[in-house]
């Protein structure tokens, strides 16, 4: 019940409330109730009353901070000679549509907060996500492939294939191989130079 004080010419009320929780049996149900970002600060009883005392006249705003469940924000608008029936409009969550709600305020928790992400269980297909075992599996699809591949291949194409593979096992002949080219080159254009 509401009452109003008259300190000097400014009346001032009472803002009574309760919290209505999920489950009543979940720990920690008190909650720090706001007044403005802070100009009032209190908190909710174990039945989930609260009370915020001494409000002048205006438009104020509530906001509930609970660790464990999500209650909207009230907009409370006290006007004088209507203080004991305040207008509330009520936002479900920042950006969210407002409806008007009664007074006293019976706010419900919208939701509860999740700080762990739940451990997924075992599924076969998630090898299938690691690039390791991908890359294995490209390589043995290969090493099956391979032979059917070169089948198929004329006899020139497959000793040209094999000397390539054998240059690719020892490096320096694939290097004397590449420099020979170049060198064999410029010893061409230099013949050309001097023919000309």
């Amino acid at each position: 019940m509401t009452f109003e004080s008259w300190a000097g010419d400014t009346p001032t009320t009472n803002l009574e409330g309760v919290l209505k929780f999920p489950d009543m049996t979940s720990f920690n149900q008190t909650a720090s109730i706001t007044l403005n970002h802070g100009e009032y600060i209190t908190y909710s009883r174990d039945d989930g009353s609260f009370v915020i005392y001494n409000v002048e006249p205006g438009t104020h705003q509530i906001d509930i901070h609970s660790s464990v469940f999500h209650f909207g924000q009230v907009k409370v608008q006290l006007l004088e000679g209507f203080m004991d029936t305040p207008k509330c409009l009520e936002y479900s969550y920042i950006g969210a549509t407002k409806h008007s709600i009664p007074y006293p305020l019976e706010l419900t928790a919208y939701a509860s907060h999740e700080y762990f992400e739940q451990r997924k269980g075992f599924s076969i297909f998630a090898i299938f996500k690691n690039p390791m075992f991908m890359m294995m599996l490209f390589s043995v699809c290969m090493m099956l492939l391979m032979p059917k591949m070169m089948e198929g291949l004329e006899p020139a194409e497959k000793e040209r294939m094999k000397q390539q593979m054998e240059m690719q096992k020892d490096p320096s002949k694939m290097f004397s191989q590449i420099w020979g080219d170049i060198t064999g080159d410029q010893d061409v254009t230099s013949r050309v130079g001097k023919k000309n």
